[in-house]
């Protein structure tokens, strides 16, 4: 198994028209979690992915299971909870200049938040090459949070640890989140985190001053591109100029087209390009989560000269890879 990634999935639904939720008069129905996603392109682009969770004995939950199923992903260590229902959540389509949408949760209480150390079969989640977790399950519970704590901590024969932030401020019942989300990071082996998100330290140097332990450390500096230290060298890519569809499922994207690429064994440089290109991928399309970049088009663009990567412009269907590299350049 390449990738086991663990986390909550929830099913999404996305609005019929633009608008308030109170005046959207239709939705339709999709899904969405960090973890999944990542494991969903990871085997979408060939990679042998395993998803880890718990979700309700309830339709939703058939849903979930069956979708990123779907994908090509192990799903038969999802377990099912019959006293606890699967996590939805509602969102707006969002103001394109500004990214602004309007989210509504409905997840307290749900199946994935009562993951716990004797309630996942921890042979399973530890079976893969790589096992990515998220700052966000580390939100959901007090079992949640002491199910990261055992999964990062040193043992012998543990699979490389990758570790997204994912601070998101909003699903955090104490103020303590911050702090608990940097000593996990610290336990992992690569960790991917925002500059926006990174405990109010400026630049990717600082970052890494304060996060010295993971061997590969990624900081996403928005528009500007990403940083990836890799022991103590740095690599800087620029982020590529995209005609967004739709804000969401870039980082996700980025975590798996990076992960994708450290598989493969590629140089820091060309994590980084993937990553870059998988986020694309997903900023090119409407939802949570996109089909990866065909292998052999992606490697083409990835081993662009770095003034020809910096005029790359893609938009909707760049991922087919029906033009040459040098001539991407679509709009809407």
């Amino acid at each position: 198994m390449d990738v086991v990634a663990l986390g909550e999935s929830m099913v999404t639904f996305l609005p019929s028209r633009p608008g308030r939720l109170a005046d959207v008069p239709s939705f339709d129905r999709a899904i969405g979690g960090a973890e999944s996603n990542v494991a969903c392109m990871l085997a979408a682009a060939g990679h042998s992915a395993r998803w880890v969770s718990r979700v309700g004995a309830d339709g939703f939950g058939d849903h979930l299971v069956e979708t990123i199923g779907a994908y090509g992903v192990d799903v038969t260590s999802v377990r099912r909870d019959p006293a606890r229902p699967t996590g939805v959540y509602f969102r707006t389509a969002g103001d394109r200049a500004t990214d602004a949408h309007e989210v509504a949760y409905y997840r307290a209480g749900s199946a994935a938040s009562a993951m716990s150390v004797t309630g996942v079969d921890l042979s399973a989640v530890r079976a893969g090459r790589i096992l990515h977790l998220s700052g966000i399950t580390a939100a959901l519970s007090d079992g949640c949070r002491e199910l990261l704590r055992t999964l990062t901590a040193p043992r012998p024969g543990r699979p490389l640890v990758s570790f997204d932030v994912n601070h998101r401020p909003g699903l955090w019942p104490h103020p303590g989140g911050p702090a608990l989300l940097k000593d996990l990071a610290r336990r992992a082996d690569l960790v991917f985190v925002g500059e926006d998100e990174a405990w109010g330290l400026t630049g990717p140097e600082e970052i890494r001053a304060a996060l010295p332990e993971p061997e590969v450390l990624v900081v996403k500096q928005g528009p500007a591109g990403a940083t990836a230290f890799h022991g103590p060298h740095a690599t800087f890519v620029p982020a590529l100029t995209v005609d967004v569809v739709a804000a969401v499922g870039a980082g996700d994207a980025f975590a798996a087209g990076f992960l994708s690429a450290t598989l493969r064994g590629l140089p820091p440089r060309d994590r980084l390009r993937h990553g870059h290109l998988w986020a694309a991928a997903a900023l090119t399309a409407p939802g949570d989560l996109a089909a990866p970049p065909a292998r052999d088009h992606a490697d083409r663009l990835a081993a662009l000269d770095d003034t020809a990567w910096g005029r790359l412009r893609l938009g909707p269907g760049w991922t087919a890879g029906t033009q040459g590299a040098e001539e991407e350049v679509r709009t809407p």
